[in-house]
C-alpha cells in the first residue's frame, strides 16, 4: 500500500497533523482508541491550552527552537477550533483551560478534523521495521497479527516519550531518531511527585497548601501536597523538570507573608499564646506538629527572641529537602528531554538528514510547563508539519 503520508502516532500531536497534512495521509497507533493521554488528561477534562502560553514557558537544549511553530500557531488558533466544534470550556488558575465536559470531546474534535481531511486511521497497528529508499519510507506494519506494507513519501513520526508506559508509551521515537543519524538527548520523567527515603511525610499525607518551590533558575507559587511516598502537588511536578537527582529543593512555605514580622506583632499582641498555636494559624496544624520534630517549637511567643524568630523565619521561608527520587515514567505527565532539535527544522519539524522525515510534539526535545503547555506545544508542531507536507515542502 503506498500513501503520500504515513504518521505514527493517533495522539495529541499526530491526530492534529493528519488535519493539516492534505491528501492521502495514512495513521496508524497500537492502542485500541486514539488519543488516549487526551482522554485522561487533566482529570478526565483535558487542560487543552493556556492562555498565558509563551516561549519561556519550555525547557529544551535549544530555548528558541519551538518560537516559530508557537507563534504561527497559538493557543488562540486552537480555542477558534473549540469553539467551532462547540466545546464549552473554562479557565481554572493561572490561564490553565479546560473543557466544561469530558476530553473525549477533544478526541472526537480532531477525530472530525481528520476524516474531513480525509485521514485514514489504523489502530491496533505496531511497527516492526523501517527502511529509507529512493526517498520513500517502507515500513513493516503489524496490524491486528496481519503484516501490512506501507510505502510513503512523508514519514511523521508522532509517537511521544517514555511517560505512562501502561499505555503502550515506548521510546520508538528516539529508534528512529538514532536510525536517521539524529542525536537523542537525555531523557527523563518530568511534572512528576517526588519521592523521599523512610515514609518522609507519611504522617502528613493528604496535607496541601500553596508554596513557593525553588531550586537554581526555577521558582513556581502553586499548591504543594504530602503523600505517603513524598512530595506532589503542582508545585513539585513544576519544578521537578529542573530538579537533578542528589539535588535539594527550597520550599516557601508561607509565601506573601513576612513571617518575621507576623511573629512579632503575635508576641506584643499575646505573647502569652504557644509558637505552635500560632503557626497553626498560618500553616496547616498537622504540618506544624512535623516541623516541631524537626525543629524546636517550643515555648510562648513571649519567650522567643528576635534573634529566634529570625531563625525560625528563615527556615520555613527556605525550608530544604533533598529527594530520593522521583515516581518515575509510571505517573511522568511528559519526558524531558528527546530528539535533539539541532537537525530538525523548528519551522517545519523536518529532518534536516532526510527530506519527508517529521519529528513533532513529545518525541522532539521540547517540554513545557503543567498547565496545557505540552497540549499547546504538541497541536503548534503539528500544524508546522502538516502545513508543510500539504505545501508540498521538501
Amino acid at each position: 500500500m503506498q500513501v503520500e503520508t504515513l504518521i505514527l502516532g493517533a495522539g495529541a500531536a499526530g491526530m492534529m497533523a493528519a488535519a493539516h497534512a492534505g491528501p492521502g495521509v495514512l495513521v496508524v497507533d497500537h492502542a485500541k482508541a486514539p488519543g488516549e493521554k487526551i482522554r485522561i488528561s487533566g482529570g478526565g477534562r483535558c487542560n487543552f491550552t493556556n492562555m498565558h502560553c509563551d516561549a519561556q514557558a519550555f525547557l529544551g537544549g535549544n530555548p528558541h527552537f519551538h518560537k516559530s511553530a508557537l507563534a504561527r500557531y497559538t493557543q488562540w488558533d486552537f480555542l477558534d477550533l473549540v469553539g467551532q466544534h462547540g466545546i464549552a470550556w473554562h479557565e481554572k488558575t493561572l490561564g490553565q483551560l479546560f473543557c466544561d465536559d469530558k476530553a473525549t470531546q477533544i478526541v472526537a474534535m480532531l477525530r472530525a478534523q481528520m476524516d474531513k481531511a480525509g485521514a485514514a486511521l489504523w489502530l491496533k497497528t505496531e511497527v516492526k521495521g523501517l527502511r529509507h529508499a529512493d526517498g520513500l519510507f517502507h515500513v513493516a506494519l503489524d496490524r491486528e497479527g496481519r503484516r501490512e506494507s506501507v510505502v510513503a513519501r512523508n514519514l511523521v513520526v508522532a509517537t511521544g516519550g517514555k511517560s505512562i508506559p501502561k499505555m503502550g508509551a515506548t521510546g520508538l521515537a528516539y529508534d528512529i531518531a538514532r536510525q536517521f543519524d539524529h542525536a537523542v538527548t537525555e531523557t527523563r520523567p518530568a511534572l512528576v511527585p517526588l519521592t523521599f527515603d523512610n515514609a518522609r511525610f507519611a504522617s502528613i499525607s493528604g496535607v496541601s497548601l500553596p508554596v513557593r518551590a525553588f531550586v537554581p533558575g526555577a521558582s513556581f507559587d502553586e499548591a504543594l501536597l504530602f503523600t505517603h511516598r513524598g512530595l506532589s502537588g503542582p508545585a513539585i511536578l513544576q519544578i521537578s523538570s529542573y530538579w537533578r537527582e542528589g539535588e535539594e529543593i527550597g520550599l516557601d512555605l508561607l509565601p506573601g507573608l513576612d513571617l518575621a514580622a507576623h511573629l512579632k506583632a503575635a508576641r506584643s499582641g499575646n505573647g502569652r499564646r504557644a509558637l505552635t498555636t500560632e503557626l497553626g494559624a498560618v500553616l496547616p496544624a498537622r504540618l506544624v506538629g512535623l516541623l516541631g520534630a524537626d525543629m524546636d517549637l517550643t515555648g510562648n511567643l513571649a519567650d522567643l527572641s528576635d534573634k529566634r524568630i529570625a531563625a525560625l523565619a528563615e527556615t520555613l521561608k527556605d525550608w530544604r529537602q533533598k529527594p530520593s527520587g522521583s515516581e518515575g515514567y509510571r505517573t511522568a505527565e511528559v519526558t524531558l528531554g528527546g530528539v535533539a532539535t539541532d537537525k530538525v527544522s523548528s519551522s517545519s519539524m523536518m529532518s534536516q538528514q532526510v527530506a519527508g522525515l517529521y519529528f513533532i510534539g513529545e518525541a522532539l526535545d521540547v517540554t513545557g510547563w503543567l498547565g496545557g503547555y505540552n497540549f499547546q506545544w504538541a497541536w503548534s508542531s503539528a500544524v508546522a508539519a502538516g502545513r508543510n507536507i500539504a505545501n508540498g515542502g521538501r
